[in-house]
């Protein structure tokens, strides 16, 4: 088990850093600053423990639900979907300027958590919590995303 939840999380943050290298400056730049941005939206140092804490949550809900799992091939599609979008939405939003692109990236990578809490639900019961976090995080960004699409 410690094997498991030790490699996805080297993948989860994997994905993090990958994103993080064309965020770059992003966040300190004159684009975002001159943004209007959402009342709701946190704090910078909000953001990177909010993601530290959804990746270790999502790989402990993956190292559960490896081995429970009866369509392995499946269970990797998702997770990698899931991967490229996370790593996606950075360049797409921070680099490229192109919001509704990157909402679109958001918005699916909110539906497939969301379709992962659902599907696997019955093999996990209640470890399914664990994607809560992730889930109720992306739904609170797509909404900063969205604002940013519709006020800028």
């Amino acid at each position: 088990m410690i094997l498991r939840i030790i490699v996805f999380i080297a993948l989860n943050f994997s994905a993090l850093a990958i994103g993080g290298l064309f965020t770059g400056a992003g966040v300190s730049s004159d684009w975002y600053a001159e943004l209007l941005k959402a009342p709701w939206t946190p704090p910078g140092w909000v953001f990177g423990a909010a993601w530290t804490t959804i990746m270790i949550c999502f790989a402990i809900y993956l190292a559960y639900l490896w081995p429970l799992v009866q369509n392995r091939n499946k269970l990797i599609a998702l997770f990698t979907l899931q991967w490229i979008l996370n790593i996606g939405w950075n360049p797409c939003f921070f680099y490229f300027h192109e919001v509704g692109l990157a909402l679109i990236l958001i918005s699916c990578l909110t539906i497939l958590v969301g379709y992962f809490t659902l599907s696997y639900r019955g093999i996990l019961n209640v470890k399914s919590v664990l994607l809560l976090p992730y889930f109720i995080w992306l739904v609170i960004a797509t909404s900063l995303n969205a604002y940013i699409l519709v006020y800028n």
